[in-house]
């Protein structure tokens, strides 16, 4: 319990995209002990920065979030672990839980920084009570399916299908490329492909 606030422990179920919502993204975050859902809407740097970070992707020059970690090294402080412990008029905030201190923050910036040091992400149990929902099904185990229509007819030739593991090497090459590019929109895009391909069976 922090400064008397109850807070239920969550994990990132995962970010999914819908084309009408102008670029921002759902990020998901699932309770641990229980099975309440709890979807934030945050922006599309946001969203690069956190699946960026959970594949493994390191681009050649700091993102602002490797930054404000390099930071607070810096500084002489250490990430305990962050906290989404308000919403007020549909909006959430959220706290990042230093060694010396607590720091205000959106929870999108306090989600890319837990990744980035491997700490617990908690949701103070009001803001669950009042936003999370319970899935009627496991259907937003999918995330929303962005038809990739034109990357599809490009790489498929008409005389002979691609196998999966061709496809993934090529999505895997072009993820590297647009990296070492720093086109983080496509290699966010191309990393999306790998998982809707990497979930078919």
């Amino acid at each position: 319990m922090e400064g008397g606030v109850e807070r239920v422990l969550v994990d990132i179920l995962g970010l999914s995209t819908n084309p009408a919502s102008g670029g921002a993204y759902a990020l998901i975050l699932r309770e641990i002990d229980g099975n309440r859902r709890l979807p934030i809407i945050i922006g599309q740097a946001e969203a690069q920065s956190i699946a960026l970070e959970m594949e493994g992707i390191k681009p050649p020059r700091p993102l602002t979030h490797d930054l404000m970690k390099n930071i607070i090294a810096a500084l002489g402080s250490e990430l305990n672990d962050v906290i989404i412990d308000d919403l007020r008029d549909g909006t959430f905030y959220a706290k990042l839980n230093l060694e010396t201190q607590q720091v205000d923050s959106r929870p999108s910036d306090a989600i890319a920084l837990a990744v980035r040091y491997g700490v617990q992400i908690y949701v103070a149990s009001s803001v669950m009570d009042e936003a999370a929902f319970v899935p009627e099904e496991e259907e937003e185990e999918q995330p929303q399916q962005t038809p990739p229509a034109k990357q599809q007819t490009k790489q498929k030739s008409p005389s002979q299908p691609m196998t999966k593991q061709a496809k993934l090497e090529q999505l895997h090459q072009q993820l590297k490329e647009a990296i070492e590019k720093e086109n983080y929109e496509r290699a966010a895009m191309i990393r999306d492909e790998i998982r809707k391909l990497e979930m078919r069976d």
